[in-house]
C-alpha cells in the first residue's frame, strides 16, 4: 500500500514537470515570435525615417533656392535709380550689365574722339528772317522768335556763334534758340525787350557747362600774339566794329562773329550769323583784329577744347524748322 502510494506520488511529480517544461517551450516560442515582430516593426521604422529626412531635406532645400530668388528680385526692384526724370532698373544679370559697361565705354569713347576740323564740318548758322525767307542755307525759323517784343534777329549773333561751336565740337546738335534757352539757366543771361544780346560772362560760363573750355581777352598791344592765340585756339567768338574798322563791317555798332582754322597765309573762316553774303568766307584775320571793338571790357573769346567729361547739357536735336544745307 505504501509502494502504491509513493508511486502514484512520483507519477504525478512526472506530470508536473513534464507541463512545466513543455510551458517553458511555449514560452520560449512565444517570446521568440514577439521579438521577431518588433525586430522588424524596428526596421520599417527606421525605412520611414529615412525617407522622412530625404523628404525634409529636399523641402529645405526647395524653399532656400526660393527664397534667395525673391531676396535677388526685390533688391533689383529696389535698386532703381533716377536720372534726368527717367527711371532706370539694374540688369539682373552681371554678365549683361559688364557687356553693356564695356559697349557704353567705346560710346563714350567714341563720342570724345575729336576729328581733324574742315570747312565743311563748321556750323554757321545765321540769325536774320531775311535768310529765312529766301531760303538761304543755315537760317531757321528761330529768327522769327521774340523775347518782349525784341526780335532773335536783331540780338541773337552771339547765340548762333555758341551754337556753331557746340555742334563743330561736340557729337550733339542743337539751334541758336536752344542755346538761348540753355543759356538762361546756366548763366545769368536774363534777355527783355530793351537788350538781348548775351555778355561775355554769361557767354563763357553758358559754354563752360557745355564742356567748351574758353578764355576771355582784350585786344593785344600787336597783332602778332593775337595771331598766334588765333592760331593755337580751336575758335574763337569776336565782338567787331565798323566804328573802329570799316575795311570789311560796315554800319555795325557792335556785332559777334565766329571764327575758324587759321592758316598760314593769315586767313581764317568766317561764320556770319548776320551776314548770308558773307559767311563761309576766308577773310584775312588782320581784318579780324582792326575791327575789334574796344569800348567793350573784353575783345574775344578763344575756344580752348572740347572735354566731353565736363559737358553738363549735352542737348541734341533740332525741333525748330531750318534751311540744313
Amino acid at each position: 500500500m505504501i509502494l502504491q502510494m509513493k508511486a502514484a506520488r512520483c507519477l504525478q511529480i512526472a506530470e508536473v514537470w513534464k507541463s512545466l517544461r513543455d510551458g517553458r517551450k511555449i514560452s520560449f516560442l512565444g517570446t521568440v515570435l514577439i521579438y521577431g515582430k518588433v525586430h522588424r516593426m524596428k526596421d520599417t521604422r527606421k525605412k520611414y525615417l529615412s525617407a522622412l529626412v530625404v523628404l525634409l531635406f529636399l523641402f529645405l532645400l526647395t524653399f532656400l533656392i526660393l527664397y534667395l530668388k525673391q531676396k535677388d528680385r526685390t533688391q533689383v526692384q529696389e535698386a532703381e535709380v533716377e536720372e534726368g526724370g527717367q527711371t532706370e532698373e539694374k540688369s539682373l544679370y552681371a554678365g549683361t550689365a559688364r557687356w553693356l559697361e564695356e559697349n557704353l565705354s567705346e560710346i563714350e569713347e567714341m563720342e570724345r574722339i575729336q576729328p581733324v576740323i574742315q570747312e565743311e564740318m563748321v556750323y554757321s548758322f545765321l540769325q536774320g528772317p531775311r535768310s529765312w525767307s529766301e531760303g538761304i542755307p543755315w537760317s531757321g525759323e528761330w529768327s522769327e522768335f521774340e523775347v518782349e517784343g525784341n526780335p532773335f534777329g536783331g540780338f541773337g549773333c552771339g547765340l548762333c556763334c555758341m551754337a556753331n561751336i557746340y555742334n563743330t565740337l561736340s557729337p550733339y546738335e542743337v539751334s541758336p534758340w536752344d542755346m538761348f534757352e540753355h543759356a538762361k539757366i546756366a548763366s545769368d543771361y536774363k534777355p527783355g525787350g530793351e537788350y538781348g544780346a548775351i555778355d561775355w560772362e554769361a557767354m563763357g560760363c553758358a559754354l563752360s557747362v557745355c564742356g567748351i573750355r574758353n578764355e576771355l581777352h582784350t585786344k593785344p598791344r600787336t597783332y602778332e600774339e593775337f595771331q598766334q592765340q588765333v592760331r593755337n585756339a580751336k575758335s574763337a567768338i569776336v565782338l567787331v566794329s565798323s566804328g573802329n574798322d570799316d575795311s570789311f563791317w560796315t554800319n555795325t555798332p557792335g556785332h559777334y562773329v565766329n571764327i575758324w582754322l587759321y592758316q598760314e597765309d593769315g586767313t581764317v573762316f568766317l561764320a556770319e550769323p548776320g551776314n548770308p553774303e558773307n559767311n563761309r568766307l576766308r577773310i584775312p584775320l588782320r581784318y579780324i583784329y582792326d575791327a575789334l571793338k574796344t569800348v567793350s571790357r573784353f575783345q574775344y573769346l578763344l575756344v580752348k577744347d572740347y572735354v566731353h567729361e565736363d559737358n553738363r547739357w549735352r542737348a541734341n536735336g533740332i525741333n525748330e524748322n531750318w534751311n540744313r544745307p
